[in-house]
């Protein structure tokens, strides 16, 4: 998939003030921090895009990108350790709940994960919910320009094992580095997929 047009369209801060969903859409979600902001710029090959920022927790809001005029990609605020009082964190767990549960042309959900660290009881309570739920999901691992080749697939291997404990079958997994421009190739060739299936 080439990426010819790539345009912010709105924030929300609740579901119901989404765009109209008549167009399939695929969600970024990660903990605060995990390079979430550089990965949407990574795909859609524009410098801004989204915003990065050193400090936690910047998206606070449902974020819709559409991507080709033919779907959208959805920034969503982090989970974990963002600097912030218990009350907003209640209220994005609040609207990303809802929005996840509800969101009728949500295709799948790209979870994101800092391939430097062992699995995090927060990313794997986070999938187990998703599964829970029926929501589709894939793991995209991040940073890996950070490790070597070796450290990188024994890193990937440790946590699909820790997910094969309550796992039958594993989602698909992807590894990126945004300062690399590596993975991104085969996150869009998967949504190419999806779209041509829904499409039918």
């Amino acid at each position: 998939m080439q990426i010819k047009s790539a345009e912010f369209v709105i924030s929300s801060p609740n579901v119901t003030d989404c765009p109209e969903s008549s167009i399939p859409e695929y969600a970024f979600i990660g903990r605060s921090n995990v390079g979430k902001s550089s990965l949407i710029n990574h795909l859609t090959n524009r410098k801004k895009l989204a915003k990065t920022s050193s400090t936690p927790g910047k998206t606070q809001l449902i974020n819709h990108f559409i991507i080709n005029d033919t779907w959208y990609l959805v920034d969503l605020p982090g989970y974990g350790w963002a600097q912030t009082s218990k009350v907003n964190k209640a209220a994005w767990k609040k609207m990303i709940n809802s929005y996840l549960q509800e969101r009728q042309n949500l295709a799948c959900v790209f979870v994101l994960v800092d391939i430097r660290h062992e699995p995090q009881k927060v990313d794997l309570e986070f999938m187990e919910w998703l599964g829970t739920e029926g929501i589709p999901f894939s793991i995209v691992f991040t940073k890996a320009d950070k490790l070597g080749k070796t450290q990188i697939q024994s890193n990937v291997a440790g946590y699909k094992k820790e997910m094969k404990k309550t796992w039958e079958e594993l989602p698909p997994t992807f590894i990126t580095s945004s300062s690399e421009r590596m993975g991104g190739k085969e996150i869009l060739e998967f949504i190419d997929r999806i779209n041509a299936e829904i499409a039918g």
